[in-house]
Parts: C-alpha cells; structure tokens; sequence
C-alpha cells in the first residue's frame, strides 16, 4: 500500500525591508561626533608623547589603558546611577572612548615590533596590554562603585 503525499503550496507576499528608524540616525550621528572627539584626542596624545621607531609603544598603552579604565567608570554610571538620554552612551563609550582607545594601532605596533626582530618586546606589549586594559576596566567600574557607596553614606 503506498501512501499519499500532500504538498503545501504558499505563496509568499513580497515584503518590504524595514526602514531605518529616525532615532538611528541620530544615535549615528552621535557616534560620529564622539569618534571624532576621540580620535581627536588620541592624535594629541601622539603629537605630546611620540614614540621612537622602535621602541616599546607607551603612548598607544597608555591610551588603551586610560580609555578601559574610563570605560569602566563610565558604565557604572550609565546603568547603575544615571538614566541618560539614549545617545550619551553611543556618544561616550562607542564614539569618544572607541575612536580614543585603538586596537588597529596596538596590532601595528605589534607588527612593528617583531618585523623589528623585537619579538620579546613585541609578546610583552600584546600581553602587557590585555591584562591591563582588563584590570583597568575592573578598577574603573570597581573604584567607581566604592566611591558611590561612601558618598551615599
């Protein structure tokens, strides 16, 4: 005995692809604004503390450095103190502190460092880094939360 089959046929009705909401385009144009501030301030930090060809590149550490610990504070405030506006946080974090810190400059000096023959340097730098950019994010939202709690008391 053979069994029949059904087939189903649907006809699928052509669908729009949604629109970019209006509140997209300034969060957008908030990103932008903080990126260019960022970078802004990255550049300056480059032209007040140059790092010598070849040499270990404290001014891009230091940079990421600051910017993780600013992050972590600034997080703390945004979602445990502060209900901001919708655009502060794309603004602060992914535009001022995104275009200020740069992973893509980390990873040439890397590059730089062991097309140098410095490869020590070079391992200490990607290590170096990432454990303190960690370690400042954990004290900046940390020392952050201590500070709230005394000045609640």
């Amino acid at each position: 005995m053979r069994s029949k089959q059904v087939r189903f046929e649907t006809v699928a009705e052509p669908v729009d692809p949604p629109e970019p909401r209006r509140s997209h385009y300034g969060v957008l144009a908030a990103i932008a604004a903080g990126g260019a501030i960022g970078t802004g301030a990255r550049y300056g930090a480059a032209l007040l503390w140059p790092t010598a060809a070849g040499s270990f590149p404290w001014t891009t550490f230091c940079v990421n450095v600051v910017g993780c610990l600013l992050i972590g504070v600034l997080l703390v405030v945004l979602t445990e103190v502060w209900t901001a506006p919708a655009w502060v946080r794309p603004f602060l974090a992914t535009g001022v502190l995104g275009g200020f810190t740069t992973f893509s400059t980390y990873c040439l000096d890397i590059e730089r460092l062991v097309s140098g023959g410095r490869v020590g340097p070079a391992l200490g730098y990607l290590a170096a880094t990432l454990l303190a950019a960690l370690a400042a994010v954990v004290t900046g939202a940390w020392a952050t939360r201590r500070l709230l709690v005394r000045r609640m008391r």
